[in-house]
């Protein structure tokens, strides 16, 4: 007996997809644009703009790490449940 389990394209619609790639895209450029006119010299500026593609590219390679372990987890899980179910539907309780 096999549990149902949506298919990872399955799980978020297009539309809610391309909202959260809108929604990253206008926050990146409204605090770049936001840093550009900031009131301080330019090598604060540089500074901030650094720390922010810094943390935008760590957030990233953070949440793809975490998506990755989540998905070997699931595949491990299905192979051990296709085993035994191989197991179980060879085994006879009526033969000695």
């Amino acid at each position: 007996m096999s549990t149902y389990e949506p298919q990872p394209s399955q799980l978020h619609s297009p539309a809610w997809v391309a909202v959260t790639k809108i929604q990253f895209v206008v926050s990146v450029l409204a605090l770049l644009v936001g840093l550009w006119y900031l009131p301080v010299e330019p090598w604060i500026v540089a500074y901030l703009v650094m720390g922010t593609l810094l943390l935008t590219s760590s957030t990233v390679a953070l949440t793809k790490t975490m998506r990755d372990l989540h998905e070997g987890g699931r595949m491990i899980s299905r192979v051990e449940e296709a085993k035994l179910e191989r197991i179980l539907s060879q085994h006879d309780p009526l033969v000695p």
